[in-house]
């Protein structure tokens, strides 16, 4: 999609499937088994069999490549095996790399999955410990130095700086931990289901890296989730309700760096996530208003607050004061904060369950679901609709 003009892709995909393994912090088996797990239960939520798919798409941080994936589920041959880079960013791109493919005539059905030991394996919120030399990790080289070595000390530089601006106090963060947290407290799937929290406990919670607290970052998970994309055509005669793709986008801001993007002009936006904004809703024809829930990337709640500006929902600053009044259905799932960290695929997952009506949080009627990929890096996002 061009960032200046619609494109063709809405309404020629949909997502049939989603199929995900628990949600632990010690899964016990590899990774390559929980992906196998993951894309075996997408496929017969879908209706399907491995001999149905021809193409699979993944992230670059996978540790099970395509071919190994296709090998272990009993896939045939592939036609299409793509992977999108920049971590948690890439989540969304999945599903329109695979759009792209069934809507050009590339493959037939595509499976995107990600999974990974995040918790009991590498723990990605331990932050920079070696790193071979590369272009993109060159720009680390201004910050590490410095102590900014872990993404939480990396997000909290822009997170002092949003509260600054707008004359805010770290408190305001924790709106978007208790709307995540109650919600995660009724779906039996998310580790914090039954733990529900209050303001007053995200204040007590220890520092991280100041201005962010425990409660403000997500948590690490062992886990896996998939999602299958077809036609919409084939979709209708499958087993599920689709989830059509009604628009999907990637996005990079100039001066774009992967989380530490601080030689900007301002720090207190997310502007990779204003450009995929503006694509989506160009492609759509939609506007803030049409929709219905939103499914935001949470591996920190500041970044939530400013998804939320950067999509026009509220005025800048304003964010903090929108989620405390509950005016937009907001990661029904429990979110990463809640339910599990799996770079935001099972946020994709709850899309399809709100368009389904299967969500244990279910919002009535819900027809249009926004959902978003892993911020301050270059990233990606989709508007989800009800078939017709």
């Amino acid at each position: 999609m061009s960032a200046r003009k619609a494109d063709s892709l809405g309404g020629r995909a949909a997502i049939v499937g989603i199929g995900a393994t628990e949600f632990s912090k010690d899964s016990g088996r590899s990774e390559l088994k929980l992906a196998v797990e993951a894309v075996r239960a997408a496929l017969d939520d879908a209706g399907l069999t491995p001999a149905d798919v021809d193409g699979l798409v993944t992230f670059t941080m996978d540790t099970s490549p395509e071919i190994t994936v296709a090998q272990a589920c009993g896939i045939g041959d592939l036609t299409f095996f793509s992977r999108v880079h920049y971590g948690g960013g890439a989540a969304c791109a999945t599903v329109q790399q695979a759009a792209l493919a069934v809507a050009a005539g590339v493959a037939e059905v595509v499976v995107c999955y990600r999974a990974f030991n995040e918790r009991s394996g590498r723990r990605f919120g331990s932050g920079v410990q070696h790193r071979e030399p590369s272009a993109e990790g060159a720009a680390l080289g201004w910050s590490l130095p410095f102590g900014l070595l872990t993404p939480a000390s990396w997000v909290a530089m822009t997170a002092q700086r949003y509260l600054y601006a707008y004359g805010l106090t770290p408190e305001v963060f924790g709106h978007v931990a208790v709307t995540d947290r109650r919600h995660a407290a009724t779906n039996p799937a998310a580790y914090f289901h039954g733990k529900p929290i209050t303001l007053a406990d995200h204040a007590a919670s220890r520092w991280i890296v100041e201005p962010l607290r425990l409660l403000d970052c997500c948590q690490e998970t062992d886990g896996g989730q998939a999602l299958v994309v077809t036609s919409v055509e084939r979709a209708r005669e499958l087993r599920r309700p689709p989830a059509v793709v009604t628009a999907a986008a990637q996005g990079a801001g100039r001066g774009q760096e992967q989380m530490t993007s601080f030689y900007r002009d301002g720090l207190t936006g997310l502007p990779e996530m204003g450009v995929v904004a503006g694509q989506l809703w160009r492609g759509s024809g939609l506007t803030p208003a049409d929709v219905d829930v939103a499914i935001l990337y949470d591996h920190f709640t500041p970044f939530v607050l400013m998804q939320l500006e950067e999509f026009g929902f509220c005025g800048r600053g304003e964010a903090a004061g929108f989620v405390a009044e509950d005016a937009l259905p907001l990661n029904t799932h429990g979110g990463q904060l809640g339910e599990a960290y799996l770079h935001g695929m099972n946020g994709i997952a709850e899309a399809v369950r709100q368009i389904r009506g299967t969500s244990v949080n279910q919002v009535a009627g819900a027809a249009r679901v926004l959902v978003t990929a892993g911020t301050g890096v270059p990233t990606s996002g989709l508007l989800l609709g009800a078939d017709g």
